[in-house]
């Protein structure tokens, strides 16, 4: 179980990588380079929405990948999405700027962040499977956070990458040359990847479903069909996830660094300080999850970034860099209280023969909802002097909504792999009262 929980691991810590590596970027230096004709506010939107093409990207790579993982197995999911985000980044940091190429520029910039989205999208069901279908029941939220902590590693690593060029370089040569180099890293991570993954077995809920001649020919199909209010209810529920940690890690990049008059370096030390708390807590929250239950944390989690949300944003608005640490750190425990438990709970609550496929869309369709156009608006809500009041309101907002669709969804522990985890018949209306 150790290795193949290193394995999904370091897969997902690879891919995010890959995609928070270009959410830094946007943030810093994206919009003069490829948007230099809009005033500065206004290439900064325009990074943030190439961001968020990636986001909308994500569920269509769920879709696709996640039919090769109920068809094929989850094994090719996990070297083919691997390949297709890590070739994507490492295309961006050779990409020539507008000032070289003029329109080409920012249209190539999406349509590589289109493919670092899709790869995206395919990861995660691939990754989280590997280690749910091989864990024992009992164990199985620890360690299925395996590859939930990835997304922490690979967040310190991309703003690791850019503190110390941010540290070393003068801010000429990081915005000429600089911030390419974290995008040319991701070839080497990759090839680190593939050779961890190129070892793996497939599943045993997958054999066993191949044995039987269980797997489904159009899982995509059968989840809209018979699943559809499952998919929305998770996504739903994930949406307040996505949203306190974006604001918490790009919004907040942008809005200390421009608007605050906050350094560049303070701003990405506090914000890799609050991660790294977040990612030695998440197997903690997750044994926890395997104890109390899945959905219970999942409740106390939104809740906590709904009370938390304004005070977040006071904290924020001092400047001070230990004010604004113990602000991200309590809005990212309440984020990993959720998402701690996410890479057991989604799977068991879809049965196997359409999990991969069902469990990604949700999981990455939460990630539009919540994700994508957060730091857009974040960033016109924060317009003008004073205190942006309205970022908390937004938060707290779809905080409410994602506690609506956690009360809606089953508690699933103790389930069994092989097992279905959607309720049975006599309890469906439960879903539909909510």
């Amino acid at each position: 179980m150790l290795r193949i929980a290193l394995a999904s691991f370091s897969g997902t810590a690879i891919e995010f990588y890959d995609f928070f590596v270009y959410g830094t970027a946007a943030a810093l230096v994206l919009g003069p380079l490829f948007f230099p004709s809009f005033s500065p506010v206004a290439g900064t939107l325009a990074a943030f929405a190439t961001y968020a093409v990636g986001f909308v990207a994500r569920p269509l790579g769920s879709m696709l990948f996640g039919h090769v993982g109920d068809r094929l197995g989850r094994r090719p999911v996990l070297i083919a999405s691997l390949l297709m985000t890590g070739l994507a980044t490492v295309l961006v940091g050779l990409l020539p700027t507008y000032a070289q190429i003029g329109i080409a520029a920012p249209l190539l910039l999406v349509a590589l962040r289109f493919l670092q989205g899709l790869g995206l999208g395919g990861e995660w069901g691939g990754a989280v499977l590997l280690a749910t279908e091989h864990a024992p029941a009992r164990r199985r939220g620890l360690w299925a956070s395996f590859p939930q902590t990835g997304p922490a590693v690979g967040f310190l690593l991309a703003n690791g990458v850019m503190l110390m060029l941010s540290a070393t370089l003068t801010d000429a040569q990081f915005r000429s040359w600089g911030w390419r180099i974290p995008f040319w890293a991701a070839g080497v991570l990759v090839a680190v990847g593939l050779l961890l993954r190129t070892s793996m077995e497939e599943t045993p809920a997958f054999r066993e479903l191949t044995a039987q001649q269980k797997t489904s020919r159009v899982p995509l199909v059968e989840v809209f069909r018979d699943h559809w209010r499952l998919v929305l209810l998770t996504a739903g529920g994930l949406s307040v996830g996505y949203a306190v940690f974006y604001l918490t890690t790009t919004w907040s990049l942008h809005h200390g660094t421009h608007d605050l008059g906050v350094s560049r370096t303070t701003m990405l030390a506090c914000i890799m300080a609050s991660v790294a708390v977040k990612g030695v807590c998440t197997p903690l929250v997750a044994m926890l999850g395997d104890r109390y239950g899945r959905k219970p944390l999942c409740l106390i989690g939104t809740v906590a970034v709904m009370l938390w949300a304004f005070p977040l944003v006071a904290l924020l608005q001092t400047g001070e860099p230990a004010l604004m640490i113990f602000g991200f750190v309590v809005a990212l425990l309440g984020f990993i209280t959720m998402f701690a438990v996410l890479g057991a709970y989604l799977p068991e609550l879809y049965e196997p023969r359409v999990r991969c496929t069902g469990a990604s869309t949700a999981y990455n369709l939460g990630g539009v909802l919540g994700g994508a156009l957060t730091p857009i608006i974040a960033t016109e809500l924060s317009r003008g002097d004073g205190t942006p009041w309205g970022v908390a309101a937004y938060l707290a907002a779809i905080a409410c909504v994602s506690l609506l669709c956690f009360l809606a969804l089953p508690e699933t522990r103790p389930v069994l792999a092989s097992e279905p985890a959607e309720p049975a018949e006599p309890a469906e209306p439960a879903p539909a009262a909510a």
